[in-house]
This record gives structure tokens, C-alpha cells and sequence, in this order.
């Protein structure tokens, strides 16, 4: 049970963090070797890191659903009373999962499927010669599981429904006031010692 919440908790956040250590580190290592004039360049690292970079944008889409991080203009949505503000969001949530579900349908049996096409035909990378159908997959997987997390917010959000909840600029007074009572203690305590 511990493993599934923590995949619940941490999984495109994991995933993240290990595709751009990856870019990070080819990067990089690209970079010395080209100094170097008697080693050969990296003939994938490009490449590698171009398919990491495009894994890692499908994979955010649910990180930022779960996370609530997505970019939203809250100042209109702010002047709402609570209840307003409140089926806001379960719209949102709402909009989100069809969308999501749009896409991920598209995406494997829609007119284009795109990720349906690519799997039946035998087409490598160039540099790698890797299979485009792993690149491809990064879409289904994204949006399947943005639907999922959407799912997740939506029901947070019902059954939070009734639950105070402060807006935009009153979490934000909050949180600068937690700042500066963070400082004023780390402060008198340099003092004492």
C-alpha cells in the first residue's frame, strides 16, 4: 500500500526528475568531449536529449494537474463570493478531464491516431535507433494519466466543497506573513546565541 501512495504522490514528479538529470548529464558530458578533440562527439546525444525534453513536456501535464500549478488568472475569479469560486473550479476540473479525454482519444483511436500509426510501422531514430514508437507513446501515457489526476482534483474538489478556503491574494498575504515570522525567529535566535 505504501508503494501505490507514494507512486500516487510522486510519480511524474519522479519521472521528471530522472529525465532531466539524463539531459543534464548528456549535456554535459556532449559538451566536454567536444573540447576534447581526439575523443568522438556524441552522435545521439541530441537526439537522446530531445526525446527526454519531449517525455518530460507530457509528463508535466499531469504533474501540474495533481500539483494544482497550472497557470490560472484568479483576480476575476477572486472578486466571486466562495460557492462562486468554488464551482469555478469544478468546471475547470471538469473541462480539464474532457479535454484530456479528447486527446488521449485522438491520440489512439481517433481519424489521426497518432500513437496507433507510429506503432504498427517498424521507424527508428536516426542517431539511436530507437523505435519512434517509445517517443510516441509520451502522449498517451501524459494525457491518460491528466485524466487521472483530473479525476483525483475533481473529487478533492467536491468533497472539499463545503471547506473554507481562502483566495489568490488572502494565501499569498498568508504566505508572506509565514515568511516574515520564519525570519523574525531565525533572527532572535542568531540574537540569543
Amino acid at each position: 500500500m505504501k508503494v501505490i501512495k507514494w507512486l500516487d504522490d510522486h510519480l511524474e514528479e519522479f519521472l521528471l526528475i530522472v529525465a532531466l538529470v539524463l539531459i543534464t548529464l548528456v549535456s554535459f558530458v556532449q559538451v566536454i568531449i567536444r573540447k576534447v578533440p581526439w575523443i568522438p562527439s556524441l552522435q545521439w546525444a541530441e537526439e537522446f536529449c530531445r526525446f527526454m525534453w519531449i517525455w518530460s513536456v507530457f509528463l508535466s501535464l499531469p504533474y501540474t494537474i495533481r500539483r494544482g500549478s497550472m497557470l490560472r488568472v484568479t483576480v476575476a475569479i477572486d472578486l466571486l463570493p466562495e460557492k462562486g469560486r468554488k464551482v469555478i473550479n469544478l468546471l475547470v476540473d471538469i473541462i480539464n478531464i474532457a479535454v484530456m479525454c479528447v486527446l488521449l482519444y485522438h491520440c489512439l483511436v481517433g481519424s489521426k491516431a497518432v500513437f496507433i500509426k507510429n506503432i504498427r510501422k517498424i521507424e527508428l531514430s536516426p542517431a539511436m535507433l530507437w523505435p519512434m514508437w517509445t517517443i510516441y507513446l509520451s502522449l498517451p501515457v501524459g494525457f491518460f494519466l491528466g485524466v487521472v489526476r483530473g479525476v483525483q482534483i475533481l473529487v478533492e474538489h467536491i468533497k472539499n466543497f463545503n471547506v473554507h478556503q481562502l483566495t489568490a491574494l488572502e494565501q499569498t498575504v498568508a504566505d508572506a506573513a509565514e515568511e516574515v515570522a520564519t525570519a523574525q525567529n531565525a533572527e532572535a535566535e542568531k540574537k540569543e546565541a
